[in-house]
């Protein structure tokens, strides 16, 4: 059975700025079926006469939504995340999707969709904690949409595809009544007719186990500790290479058990660092290991 939107997606406004917005999103949200707002640090009221104007008879989004201090707390709970972006991320190397590439696989977990500040959108620190990032094209005239505006193009589009998927379920269900009606009468040995695929259907099977991002968070946290502590890592080039680190794991999807496995690599790595005494003599030039041992070409 496919999940709903409505009980899987959160929207998440990262420290929004204008209450007309606010209240714009809590009525688009509501258009579209979704209720779950999640408010990261927000700049304005969000209860106020402006946000309940523009919301109209969505106030009770505004009235449940949830606000949190940063972020991660905002993406507790869920597996899968897609943030938006304006930019062209020339300064970021993920890809940039449509919203109709990825914003159906958020329909079959927990999961986020993330959208930044009016006026600067989300930092790359933000931006790496989505396992995917979206782009709106518009016109090189303006590329810059209203938040609203944005939150109601990708909410409309969730909407889209969740109607595509139910309307399959249901094709299924009825091709597959037709087939024994036609197999009784008949008493045709022909297997029965299957119906076309929806190719708009994210056809992935159900996620097995799936890490929670904040426990995926708590294995870059204690891997950037030990590779600091090792020398492979230096603190001021850490963050661009644990961005690398990311970028691995987002195209992996580790599950519970594999993140459980890694961290206890990590555990019985720091454990042997404790344990062993280190050898005087190294094989490195004057004792000293690079910055990098990994990045060392043989001659």
């Amino acid at each position: 059975m496919i999940a709903t939107a409505a009980a899987n997606i959160r929207i998440v406004l990262v420290e929004p700025a204008g209450p007309l917005n606010v209240g714009s999103v809590a009525r688009v949200m509501k258009n579209m079926g979704l209720h779950q707002l999640i408010l990261v640090n927000p700049q304005c009221d969000y209860l106020g006469e402006e946000a309940r104007l523009m919301a109209v008879r969505a106030a009770d989004i505004l009235e449940t939504a949830t606000v949190v201090e940063s972020l991660p707390a905002a993406l507790v709970g869920c597996v899968r995340a897609i943030a938006t972006t304006g930019d062209d991320c020339r300064s970021h190397p993920m890809p940039l999707e449509s919203p109709a590439d990825a914003l159906p696989w958020l329909l079959e977990a927990p999961s986020a969709l993330i959208f930044g500040r009016e006026d600067c959108g989300l930092t790359n620190a933000e931006l790496n904690r989505a396992q995917r990032l979206i782009r709106i094209k518009s016109s090189d005239a303006y590329t810059s949409l209203n938040l609203a505006q944005a939150v109601a193009i990708c909410c409309y589009e969730l909407y889209r595809q969740e109607g595509s998927a139910t309307d399959f379920v249901a094709d299924v269900t009825d091709v597959t009544e037709r087939n024994k009606e036609e197999r009784i009468f008949s008493q045709s040995p022909l297997p029965p007719l299957s119906p076309s695929p929806n190719p708009s259907l994210s056809q992935s099977s159900p996620l097995p186990n799936s890490v929670p991002l904040e426990q995926l968070e708590g294995y870059y946290e204690q891997l950037e500790g030990l590779l600091l502590k090792i020398g492979y890592l230096q603190p001021h080039t850490a963050a661009s290479r644990m961005e690398k680190f990311r970028r691995l794991y987002n195209r992996a999807y580790p599950t519970v058990d594999e993140v459980a496995m890694l961290r206890g690599v990590l555990r019985q790595t720091e454990w042997g660092l404790k344990s062993y005494p280190r050898s005087p003599v190294s094989d490195t030039l004057d004792g000293a290991l690079p910055e990098n041992p990994g990045d060392i070409k043989s001659e």
